[in-house]
């Protein structure tokens, strides 16, 4: 029965059966006694007449009738002792009973509650029954997953900033090393490279910052009615150079009469950059990116897709974690973060957006979808 489920029908239940254990008792010793105790009264002698007899009765109450009287008050006591002792002890073995299902669940919930308060995310509670108890067991479990994916994903953070910055550091020590011992000249690409490993360690300490906020909900956005394809252009023109050099053809595909979209433009022109970066630098030469967007009738979608290395399914949705990376040694080679993608889905997300990722495979190039808001769309709502 479902509604056995709920604690408070089992409380119920378990009152309502000591109150029927003793009414049962009750009835049974009444009955007992009333058999064993009660005697009928004698019959009349022969000598003895009906008048006789009521003439007695009426002069003053006969000893056998004061007897019987008392045997029945003894009989109502004994019963209702009988059964208040029968009640009592019933109450006593359904409230231990209830009690201890209540009670120790409740005991493993504290227990298993202040040792993920210590730090002891592993700890997991015992689910023994199916009531409000059994949710909260499930819920306190659900907590503990979390916090322990939580602080897994912590220590990797940790590691990964530290590897990241580590990068860097130890190429300007190096170099700086051999400078100061004479072991490297002091030239003009020296001090160049040294700047390189500068700026790249600046610009990757302004991305943990912008990640940072990212995640805390603190970016700042301005939406407002735009044309897409004024942005794609501008952001075109800053990568064509860099396309030209690696041999990529960058291709653009956007409709003539493609609606205005409600966007941040500042935002909006760093989630292209980020998506076009990542694009070029895993897809080869002589390969292609195309930038494309159709109508809706709510949204635009916009699609920037390559021909490059693709993405492995199994990885699809580890895509816009921090620190993921297709091919990690490429993308150490090639400067890659991995947290290019993540900052783009909160920049995404913050525009009232959404954005994923589809791939044939690996070596089958991949495709970064996003939708944002028609503008008569936002207009009509407000």
């Amino acid at each position: 029965m479902s509604w056995l489920r709920h604690l408070r029908w089992k409380l119920f239940v378990s009152h309502l059966s000591i109150l029927v254990i003793g009414i049962i008792v009750l009835l049974a010793t009444a009955h007992f006694l009333a058999g064993t105790q009660l005697v009928p009264e004698p019959p009349l002698s022969l000598g003895q007449s009906a008048s006789e007899t009521g003439q007695v009765a009426s002069t003053e109450q006969s000893p056998l009738a004061v007897s019987q009287q008392e045997r029945f008050q003894a009989v109502v006591d004994q019963g209702l002792l009988i059964s208040a002792f029968a009640a009592l002890g019933a109450a006593v073995l359904v409230s231990l009973f209830v009690s201890r299902r209540i009670v120790e669940p409740l005991q493993e919930l504290t227990f298993t509650s202040q040792r993920l308060a210590r730090g002891h995310y592993h700890e997991r509670t015992i689910t023994r029954s199916d009531d409000e108890l059994a949710d909260l067991s499930q819920s306190i479990n659900q907590l503990a997953e979390a916090l322990e994916q939580t602080e897994q994903r912590r220590l990797a953070l940790l590691a990964d900033v530290a590897h990241e910055l580590r990068t860097p550091l130890t190429t300007i020590e190096g170099y700086m090393e051999g400078l100061i011992d004479g072991v490297i000249a002091p030239e003009e690409h020296i001090f160049a490279m040294i700047q390189q490993e500068a700026a790249r360690l600046k610009w990757l300490i302004e991305e943990m910052a912008l990640l940072s906020r990212a995640e805390a909900g603190q970016l700042r956005v301005m939406p407002r009615p735009m044309a897409f394809s004024t942005i794609a252009q501008h952001v075109m023109a800053q990568f064509q150079p860099q396309f030209n050099n690696k041999g990529v053809a960058l291709i653009t595909s956007l409709p003539p009469d493609l609606p205005d979209i409600v966007a941040d433009p500042d935002r909006l022109e760093q989630i292209l950059i980020n998506l076009l970066s990542n694009a070029l630098r895993y897809t080869p030469t002589q390969g292609s990116v195309t930038i494309a967007a159709e109508a809706h009738d709510f949204f635009v979608q916009i699609s920037v897709r390559d021909t490059g290395i693709g993405i492995p399914a199994e990885h699809l949705p580890q895509i816009f974690e921090r620190f993921y990376r297709v091919d990690k040694s490429r993308a150490r080679q090639s400067g890659g973060t991995g947290i290019g993608l993540t900052i783009t889905r909160h920049l995404v997300y913050a525009q009232g957006g959404e954005i994923w990722a589809d791939s044939a495979g690996a070596g089958q190039g991949s495709t970064f979808f996003i939708t944002l808001p028609v503008h008569d769309t936002v207009a009509a709502a407000a």
